[in-house]
């Protein structure tokens, strides 16, 4: 025989004694607080652009005041630059990976990156890198604490297999460390996402002729470059 079961705002509500006031919510506190900000500016700031990002639109989106905001920080930027920098929510240190050979370390760095451009934080990113005229003091920032981390681990795996001899050693520079970086961005901007299989073929196609050994040439000689992403 088929029960009927009250909403659970009914029972809650026969529970409580005549005349007593309905239970608040648990409002956000500390670090639940800060991360549910956190969360609501990368959000907002990945469905419109930096111009239209507000303490006023931020605020609900968290469940808090624009008070709570204003106490943190003092303007949108500081809150963005807060926001992609913190660990949980953001970019954290990155680690570089250590699967043997240069094609596999570099399919899991740019298969990490092209993931991360389909979450929160990385939809967050394209409006500062593509808005860089209009906002180039952000965009410096983001650039500093964000990609110059990520290109340095890239500089890193290409030093290793230089070593390694799987690499030119010509080829461990800034510059063409952002190569790939710089591909995936593109195409995640132009076709909102990037696959494996595309990860793959730019590591194949492009990175991998790019930065093999070149015998006769005087590799092991590192030239100057410069680059980022």
């Amino acid at each position: 025989m088929a029960t009927t079961s009250r909403a659970p705002d009914a029972s809650a509500a026969a529970a409580q004694p005549p005349g007593s006031a309905a239970p608040r919510a648990t409002r956000r506190r500390g670090e639940a607080l800060t991360r549910a900000i956190y969360q609501a500016t990368l959000k907002e700031l990945a469905c419109t652009s930096f111009e239209e990002l507000s303490f006023d639109k931020i605020a609900p989106l968290a469940g808090t005041g624009k008070s709570a905001l204003y106490r943190r920080w003092a303007t949108p930027k500081e809150l963005v630059i807060a926001a992609l920098t913190d660990p949980s929510t953001g970019f954290a240190d990155p680690v570089a990976p250590d699967t043997g050979s240069l094609r596999g370390d570099l399919i899991a760095l740019l298969g990490r990156f092209a993931r991360v451009l389909d979450e929160p934080r990385g939809r967050a990113l394209r409006p500062l890198l593509t808005q860089r005229a209009r906002h180039p003091e952000i965009f410096d920032e983001v650039r500093r604490l964000v990609v110059l981390p990520h290109q340095r681990i890239l500089l890193a795996v290409l030093q290793a297999a230089a070593d390694r001899g799987e690499a030119a050693h010509q080829c461990v520079t800034p510059r063409v460390a952002s190569v790939g970086p710089r591909l995936i961005i593109a195409e995640s901007l132009e076709k909102g996402t990037v696959d494996q299989a595309e990860v793959q073929a730019i590591v194949d196609e492009v990175l991998t002729p790019l930065t093999a050994p070149r015998r006769g040439t005087g590799q092991n000689e590192t030239p100057a470059g410069s680059g980022d992403l």
